[in-house]
């Protein structure tokens, strides 16, 4: 069953709050979070920091997130696992 997070950034001095989905796959989990329309996914690495992954129909429809957005999202992320 997939769960509904809460992830608090601060963003050029607001607190923004995006609601992540969390879905399992086995042993292995992801998050997917929407930015400005765009569906991004974070995952562990190997060295257990999140990345963020890009889906091909974002790219194909040329959807660029905000990258600050997604490094601020992947910090948070990092701190808290």
């Amino acid at each position: 069953m997939d769960e509904l997070l809460k992830i608090p950034i601060e963003y050029k001095g607001e607190e923004i709050e995006f609601e992540a989905k969390l879905i399992l796959y086995g042993y292995i989990h992801r998050l997917v979070v929407d930015i400005e329309g765009v569906e991004i996914h974070f995952e562990p690495d190997e060295e257990r920091q999140y990345r963020a992954i890009l889906p091909d129909a974002a790219i194909e429809k040329n959807q660029l997130p905000n990258v600050e957005l997604v490094k601020k999202i992947a910090e948070v992320l990092n701190k808290v696992s």
